[in-house]
């Protein structure tokens, strides 16, 4: 059975992508969390388990295979359950849904860096640095396009939820944690992934983690 190590529910955004997409792939698998930064995280990271990723969460294994990095966890269970399952038939549309994931795996560090994700947690409105929203309208320009040309009557960016709303589903999580305005498409938009059924469990799972990093509950401040 496959193993997923992953970090805490509550904070962790690639740990999110990662269990969302081993959901999509319909595959049964077994989910370790380890609290992040307390002192079985520091041994954890040590082991054998955490070695080919340098410490680093999502982790999944596959017998003897370890594929770490939620992108490329997205990949290799696409390989293994079908393309189709996580990316759109569409060429067109699947070239801009992987160049979008792509570009939210390399980019928006001051979104991520001044925005952690908190999933247990609902602020007012702050003022926000220029480099926070440079990130916020470049991601709500990306949503509008993939909307306009692929969204068709689905909810999602491409119609039907895919691998680009998996990579996206945390930032939607931190606009609604921190009260960032959006326009009313990308309200709707924000409102069926939350709604989607795995996105849905994962918060509900994170509510009853008993674990707190201070650091993430004071970046409202």
């Amino acid at each position: 059975m496959l193993k997923l190590i992953i970090g805490n529910r509550a904070y962790s955004s690639w740990s999110m992508r990662g269990w969302l997409a081993l959901k999509q792939s319909g595959e049964p698998f077994e989910e370790l969390v380890v609290p992040m930064f307390d002192a079985e995280w520091d041994k954890r990271r040590e082991g054998d388990e955490f070695a080919p990723s340098l410490g680093k969460v999502p982790i999944m294994w596959d017998g003897e295979c370890v594929v770490w990095d939620s992108l490329a966890i997205i990949e290799f269970l696409a390989d293994r359950v079908g393309r189709e399952r996580y990316w759109p038939e569409d060429s067109a549309a699947r070239g801009m849904a992987r160049s979008m994931a792509a570009e939210m795996h390399s980019s928006f560090a001051n979104l991520r860096r001044e925005l952690p994700m908190n999933v247990r947690k609902s602020y007012s409105p702050k003022a926000l640095s220029d480099g926070v929203k440079d990130d916020i309208n470049r991601i709500l320009q990306l949503w509008a396009q993939a909307r306009a040309r692929f969204g068709g009557t689905g909810d999602f960016l491409f119609s039907d939820w895919c691998a680009a709303d998996i990579m996206y589903a945390p930032v939607v999580t931190r606009f609604i944690t921190y009260g960032v305005p959006v326009p009313p498409f990308a309200e709707l938009y924000m409102k069926a992934v939350l709604s989607h059924p795995a996105v849905s469990e994962w918060i509900d799972q994170a509510q009853d983690e008993p674990w707190v990093i201070e650091q993430y509950e004071d970046a409202a401040a």
